[in-house]
């Protein structure tokens, strides 16, 4: 264990009030792809730019290319398991540590893991509704009802039944914004993990921690890291099993 990672895990031990922020690098372990790295989805080769398909005007005015994409490439397997990130945070908020955990993944794979408290910024698969009659289509059955729909995925009543992610163009839910904020300004110690901090407004969340323990995980830099009171620079799996 080097000196960075052992110093996490004295951080963990002496906190109570922990608060993980991450991005999609958490479930690259789990084989799901990531975004902005060199083999992550935005530097793959599609008909159209992944964020212009990622977009509310490209699913209003290209519904069905959409939901294409968004099977293929956001919706991962069924069988998906998470990985030792997701397993130990479960970990840490069983034994009191992890207060909540921030994500803008939309896989549904720290619910997988256990954890309770999760504040999903950019929505989930696993939430869904009908544009219509707003009838809900949620956990695992109402995945799967997107999953296997051939085309546009319609409701009972005819109505379009769209994912409750967050696409660009559209604002993140300001409950769920409230609660992670509230959580962070709350916490003794924030651990950032997987992600680029690149995305707005969800990166500028961490603005709002004030303390001394602030933590980045990740393979590249990011524009917090001379911020951060600890930057460690290896897979995040590989960190979080030793702590």
């Amino acid at each position: 264990m080097n000196e960075a990672i052992q110093t996490l895990k004295q951080w963990i031990e002496e906190s109570d009030n922990i608060v993980f922020f991450g991005g999609a690098g958490v479930s690259t372990e789990s084989g799901i792809k990531d975004f902005r790295s060199v083999d992550g989805l935005y530097h793959m080769k599609f008909k159209y730019p992944p964020e212009t398909m990622l977009s509310h005007s490209f699913y209003a005015s290209h519904t069905e290319e959409f939901y294409d994409f968004y099977r293929n490439q956001l919706m991962p397997p069924e069988d998906i398991e998470p990985n030792t990130a997701h397993k130990r945070l479960a970990e840490l908020e069983k034994e009191g540590k992890v207060k909540a955990i921030v994500t803008q993944n939309v896989d549904g794979l720290h619910e997988k893991a256990g954890s309770k408290v999760i504040y999903n910024l950019h929505g989930s698969i696993y939430e869904n509704k009908c544009t219509r009659c707003g009838k809900r289509f949620d956990g695992l059955e109402g995945a799967r009802k997107i999953r296997l729909s051939q085309g546009v995925p319609l409701c009972d009543c005819g109505g379009v039944i769209k994912p409750d992610v967050v696409l660009y163009e559209e604002g993140l839910d300001q409950d769920v914004i409230d609660g992670a904020v509230n959580a962070i300004i709350g916490a003794d110690m924030l651990i950032i993990g997987g992600t680029s901090l690149t995305v707005y407004p969800a990166a500028g969340l961490i603005r709002y921690y004030k303390g001394k323990r602030l933590v980045l995980i990740n393979r590249d830099e990011t524009p917090y890291d001379r911020q951060a009171n600890l930057v460690i620079r290896e897979p995040i799996g590989q960190v979080f099993a030793q702590v």
